[in-house]
């Protein structure tokens, strides 16, 4: 579940390996280019936290990050 703290949504994805956290950064990669928003993100062995908020809004949370929390969502298993 994503949380909305100091002007950002928040969600940190645990896998198995860096192999498998790499994989799906990459494919939030593409996903964020083609909707021309990009992740705030860090990247250690296999836990990825994504910090979302829209620059252009100065830094706060609008529904340009809430569509890409869903994209990235729709990505990761349940």
């Amino acid at each position: 579940m994503w949380k909305e703290e100091n002007n950002r949504l928040i969600k940190t994805f645990k896998f198995r390996d860096f192999k498998e956290a790499f994989g799906f950064m990459t494919k939030v990669a593409l996903v964020a280019e083609k909707m021309d928003h990009h992740p705030n993100w860090s990247n250690v062995y296999n836990s990825v936290t994504i910090e979302l908020s829209t620059h252009d809004a100065g830094n706060v949370v609008t529904e340009k990050d809430r569509k890409l929390a869903q994209a990235i969502d729709q990505l990761t298993p349940s």
